[in-house]
C-alpha cells in the first residue's frame, strides 16, 4: 500500500511532531482506510479476545490494520474512529494538540452548580489535575438506543445527564471524574471526536468517512499542528 503524503510547510511543533497532510484528501483516501463506528455496550476495542468477549471483529467488515484511535471500555458506548494512519491516531490522541471529545453521562443524583463548576475546572485524578472542560447539565434526558444491558436503578437515587466536552483521553477519565464529585456514572456514550458525530449510525453499524469529513478532519488537524508550534 503506498502512503502519498507532504510535510505541511509550517515550522516543526515541540518535540518535533508535525502532521503530514496530503495535498489532495481524495489521495489520502486512497492511501489510509477511515471508519467511524457506533460502539455497543459490552464491546472490546479490539480484534481479538482469549475470553471470548465481544470484540471489534463481530463488526464490520474492517480491514486487518485497522485499529481505533483511543479506546472506550467495555462497559462505554459511542463513537470510535478506525484507521490505518498512524500520523492521524498520533495526532488526534495527543493532550498537546487538544481535539475535543465530546460525552453524554448519565449519573446518579443531581449534580449542584458546585460539581459543576468542579468539572469545568479540573479535578485530581490518580494525583494530576484534568485539564479545562464544557460541562452541561441537560434539563431533560437525551434521545439514545436502548441498552442492551439496563443501568442499574436504585428507587430512592435520581439520576441525570450531563454533557462533557474533554481534549483530552485519559484511562476512564469521565468515570473517575464524575466519581471524584460524587456522582457516579451509570451510562456513558460518546457522542463526538474532533468534527465527527454518530449522525446516522445505531450501535453496532459503521461507516467510512466522507470526503467532506475528511476534509474538515485534517483542516482541524493541521490548524491545530500549527497553532502548537506557534
Amino acid at each position: 500500500m503506498i502512503r502519498i503524503d507532504v510535510k505541511v510547510p509550517t515550522p516543526p511543533a515541540p518535540r518535533g511532531i508535525f502532521f503530514e497532510a496530503a495535498v489532495n484528501t481524495m489521495k489520502r483516501q486512497h492511501a489510509f482506510a477511515y471508519f467511524v463506528f457506533y460502539k455497543p455496550y459490552g464491546v472490546l476495542c479490539q480484534f481479538t479476545d482469549t475470553g471470548g468477549r465481544p470484540t471489534l471483529s463481530s463488526y464490520g467488515p474492517f480491514p486487518k490494520d485497522v485499529y481505533s484511535v483511543g479506546r472506550l471500555d467495555a462497559d462505554s458506548e459511542g463513537l470510535l474512529l478506525l484507521t490505518n494512519d498512524n500520523s492521524m491516531k498520533h495526532h488526534l490522541l495527543d493532550p498537546g494538540f487538544g481535539h475535543d471529545r465530546t460525552y453524554l453521562v448519565q449519573v446518579e443524583h443531581i449534580p449542584g452548580q458546585d460539581a459543576l463548576a468542579q468539572l469545568r475546572e479540573g479535578v485530581v485524578i490518580e494525583g494530576r489535575r484534568t485539564k479545562r472542560a464544557h460541562v452541561r447539565l441537560l434539563s431533560t434526558p437525551p434521545t439514545v438506543p436502548q441498552r442492551s444491558v439496563p443501568i442499574r436503578f436504585r428507587k430512592n437515587v435520581p439520576t441525570a445527564w450531563i454533557e462533557l466536552t474533554l481534549t483530552e483521553g485519559r484511562n476512564r477519565q469521565v468515570r473517575k471524574m464524575t466519581a471524584s464529585v460524587g456522582h457516579p456514572t451509570l451510562r456513558l456514550i460518546r457522542t463526538s471526536f474532533g468534527p465527527l458525530t454518530l449522525e446516522g449510525l445505531a450501535p453496532g453499524e459503521s461507516r467510512r468517512l466522507r470526503t467532506s469529513e475528511l476534509d474538515v478532519l485534517l483542516s482541524e488537524i493541521t490548524r491545530s499542528a500549527q497553532r502548537r508550534s506557534s
